[in-house]
């Protein structure tokens, strides 16, 4: 009797195995030759594949707030507008005081109507927490909450971080180029009829504001072209509070994906 020949095992050394199955609610996202920005840029040795949470999505308006060209992000005045909330417990007793005092110290009225205006109804967008921290945080938190604010009142602003700036860097290219703001424009315009109605000041208007507003939040520095694209680096209270709220929100501060966590 002939007996069955051994079976014949094959072996790949340095592997490692993939992962079979991922938990419910989560999908595979594939990280082959992927780079993650964790501070300094360093490769994520990891299998091909791993399992991401599926993140809650953020609710936005069906058309583009353009009129946020009063002030940039301002996060010293949004200090003091937070603060004379957070002391009144009412927006619009804190208005008037800010308005009577002149606390944003404007030359005129009607410049001091709109400038708190526009801040008062980012700072709206925020928790109680992320209204408590730009009141009381260092610069740097303070300018990482304005820009947070910013995001939540003007999709506009949040959508061209995430989609240009942060899809830039995911490329390993950091320079903003102006053909990389008007692509952005024209493709939202066959949306956002609103954008294409503005008129050519508005338009340049609307793009100086923004840009001002990426480099006061650190996500443009001085460089070739508009800027040198970067990640902010954010202090453990303010990506605390931001989780908190959404961590989807991380994304306006260009982290990736696969570095946003799920609650």
């Amino acid at each position: 009797m002939m007996r069955p020949s051994p079976a014949v095992i094959s072996w790949k050394p340095s592997r490692p195995t993939p992962l079979k199955s991922a938990p419910a609610g989560v999908e595979r996202v594939n990280l082959r030759s992927l780079r993650l920005r964790l501070g300094p840029l360093r490769r994520l040795h990891t299998t091909d594949e791993i399992p991401v949470a599926k993140l809650r999505s953020i609710k936005k308006p069906a058309s583009y707030n353009l009129s946020f060209t009063a002030a940039s992000l301002r996060p010293e005045l949004v200090r003091i507008i937070a603060e004379r909330y957070l002391v009144a417990g009412d927006w619009d007793l804190a208005r008037d005081q800010i308005l009577s005092s002149n606390a944003l110290q404007c030359r005129s009225r009607s410049s001091a109507i709109r400038l708190e205006r526009e801040l008062r109804q980012r700072l709206t967008t925020l928790t109680p927490d992320q209204i408590t921290l730009v009141a009381h945080a260092t610069a740097e938190d303070r300018a990482a909450i304005a820009w947070l604010a910013a995001c939540k009142r003007i999709p506009f602003a949040f959508d061209f971080a995430v989609e240009v700036l942060r899809d830039k860097l995911a490329a390993h290219d950091p320079v903003l180029r102006p053909s990389d703001y008007e692509g952005y424009v024209e493709s939202k315009g066959l949306s956002q009829p609103e954008i294409a109605q503005l008129t050519t000041s508005s338009k340049n208007k609307v793009r100086q504001v923004l840009l001002r507003m990426l480099a006061e939040a650190g996500l443009l520095t001085d460089g070739t072209a508009l800027g040198s694209i970067q990640r902010p680096a954010l202090s453990p209270a303010v990506t605390g509070a931001v989780i908190a709220d959404n961590p989807q929100w991380l994304a306006g501060f260009l982290v990736p994906d696969t570095e946003i966590p799920s609650r």
